[in-house]
This record gives C-alpha cells, structure tokens and sequence, in this order.
C-alpha cells in the first residue's frame, strides 16, 4: 500500500509504540491528520515537555517532574514501611486502591540475565541503603510472580535479611504470569491486605 513519504513515517513511529500494529498505526496517523494544526502542536510539545521534565525521583525512582518526588514528599507517608516495585505503572496501580500509605521504591526492572539486566542494572543498591539509612521496619515486595520476579524477590531478600527488617510479599488474586498494572483496585487492596512474611 502506498502512503506519501510523510505520512508513511507518521504511521512508521506510531508502530514503533507497544501494542500498536499497521491497522492501529494507520487509524492514529489519519486522526493525526484530521486534527487542528493547534490540536497536533498541543499534542507534539506535551510529548517533548513530558520527555524533558519527566525524570527518576533521586529517593525512590518513581518517575515525577520534582525531585524528591510528591511521594517522598508528603509527610503523612510512612518512610519505615517501603512497597518495592519494578516500575513506576506499579506504583499508580497502588496508589488507586487509596489502601497504601507507606513509601515506595522503584527498582527500574527486574533482574533478567536473558535480557542482560542484573543487579546492578537495577536500583538495588540504593534500597538497601534506605533500608539501612531510614530503620525501615517492613519491605512489601510487590513483585509480579513471574519467573523474573522470583527472581529479583529471592535476591532482595537474601540480602535484606541481616537487617532487622520484616520482608513481606503481596498475596496475589492473581494468575501467575499477570501484571499489577492491568489489575482492578478490589484485587490490588486484597493482595496488599494478604501480604506474607518471607
């Protein structure tokens, strides 16, 4: 099928995004083109600003605008209790569920040897000096069970145990295999209400 050069580079980006096929680049690419020319730049410059200003809280390693982030921040948050996350979807996928009033930390991934990311990749080393710095009293790991997840909990663990710190995970409602962001608020205040000990 032939686009013109423009258009097929506008249909060409948006395939570029996850999830996003021919069909549905194509439907973007024309909505695209049907919009105001005050409508596209709107959407373009909130694209840059966001890639510009949108940042790793240098605490936690949720992704916020200020640095330390509005989590870090607010002083009605528990900093003893600590919810360690993979990524910053996972912390939105809490934070809805109103349940959870402790601090976060965002491990930026996962510890996966087939795709070359191991500890050090991650911000691993970073909580185990909060642990340490902020007397932390409880670490939720709320970690998908996925083999990669598994993974990176038995890892954390390993090295959080000589602290005096209670490590618990969350209780899944879950099929394995699936992720918290995609999961409803009732399922997500369920699970952390069921976290074990390790």
């Amino acid at each position: 099928m032939y686009f013109t050069p423009p258009l097929a580079r506008l249909i060409e980006e948006f395939q570029k995004l996850p999830g996003v096929g021919p069909k549905s680049a194509q439907r973007m690419a024309f909505h695209v083109l049907g919009m105001t020319h005050e409508s596209v730049k709107s959407f373009a410059d909130s694209m840059i600003d966001a890639k510009e200003k949108v940042r790793n809280c240098s605490r936690c390693f949720h992704l916020s605008a200020a640095d330390p982030c509005e989590l870090c921040t607010n002083e009605r948050r528990d900093r003893q209790q600590v919810c360690v996350v993979a990524d910053s979807r996972d912390v939105i996928a809490l934070e809805r569920t109103r349940e959870y009033k402790g601090s976060y930390h965002v491990l930026t991934g996962l510890i996966s040897p087939l795709d070359g990311k191991g500890p050090d990749e991650l911000t691993i080393r970073e909580l185990v000096n909060r642990v340490n710095d902020d007397q932390v009293r409880e670490l939720i790991l709320a970690i998908n069970p996925t083999v990669e997840g598994d993974a990176t909990v038995l890892y954390i663990s390993s090295l959080i145990k000589p602290f005096n710190t209670k490590i618990t995970r969350i209780a899944f409602g879950l099929p394995v295999g699936a992720d918290l962001e995609y999961a409803d608020d009732m399922t997500l205040s369920k699970a952390l209400e069921g976290r074990r000990e390790l």
